[in-house]
């Protein structure tokens, strides 16, 4: 691991805002799973029971919030520097502002793995737990459970990356973090939902169906609606896809806002 990546790192355990993002995700994931698994099966319109392939993966795969969060910890890993004003002590000691880019998507990444794995602790343990305290049997294989465990720690670090290139691109991290909460919520939506045969393609979709979420079960508004109907892209395909965006992202930061002046 190169010293850049290093300082970057030690950056966000430094900084309180990256724990608080971490704690808020966590909460409201806890939240949600908690009341879908104790509603599961209370209701012909509530949740599906635990004791289904369908209700346990609702539940298992409910970690959505810390995805979305994971993208906002990442737009802030680049746009913290311009916040307090520290982005030219950074270029002093490092001239090279593309290594550094480099250095913060890595990082960013790095950190969205942490998201990724909280995703899994908590939503999987509330399913699993509660499952189990009813007295039901696992429905999902391990494998199955592997796989989705694996996924949210793709889409975490994925889309912690992106978020990375989105602060570099706009530098403002109020204006960052508004971005993904507009393009998660409201964008997503409204293209999904017109268009339900692009939900494949739009990057936090995807990043939650990667995590084991139907596809749209994770979106707000219209698009959710048609959760669970469409062909989710393979596995492999929405990792080149989120891959694809995270450098469309960072490369246009480094050709524009990373090489303007800092002031």
């Amino acid at each position: 691991m190169s010293n850049a990546i290093r300082v970057e790192l030690l950056k966000l355990r430094t900084t309180r805002l990256t724990y608080g993002l971490l704690l808020t995700g966590a909460a409201v994931t806890a939240l949600f799973t908690n009341l879908e698994a104790a509603l599961g099966g209370k209701g012909s319109s509530g949740p599906k029971p635990l004791y289904t392939a369908s209700g346990f993966t609702d539940v298992f795969t409910g970690g959505i919030w810390l995805l979305l969060f994971a993208a906002v910890a990442g737009v802030t890993v680049t746009t913290s520097e311009y916040r307090h004003h520290t982005a030219t002590l950074t270029y002093l000691a490092l001239p090279d502002r593309n290594r550094v880019l480099r250095a913060k998507m890595v990082a960013g990444a790095l950190t969205g793995l942490v998201f990724g794995l909280a995703a899994v602790v908590v939503a999987g343990g509330t399913a699993v737990g509660f499952t189990l305290a009813k007295g039901y049997q696992i429905p999902l294989s391990d494998a199955t459970m592997i796989r989705f465990a694996v996924g949210s720690l793709l889409a975490g670090a994925l889309l912690s990356a992106i978020g990375t290139g989105v602060g570099a691109l706009v530098k403002s991290q109020l204006a960052g973090i508004v971005s993904v909460f507009v393009w998660t919520i409201v964008i997503e939506s409204l293209i999904g939902g017109l268009f339900n045969s692009t939900r494949p393609y739009l990057p936090y979709t995807a990043a939650t169906n990667l995590g084991g979420a139907a596809l749209g079960g994770a979106a707000f508004g219209p698009a959710h609606s048609g959760a669970g109907t469409g062909t989710p892209l393979p596995f492999a395909a929405t990792v080149a896809l989120l891959l694809a965006v995270a450098a469309a992202v960072t490369v246009a930061a480094a050709m524009t806002s990373v090489r303007s002046d800092v002031t």
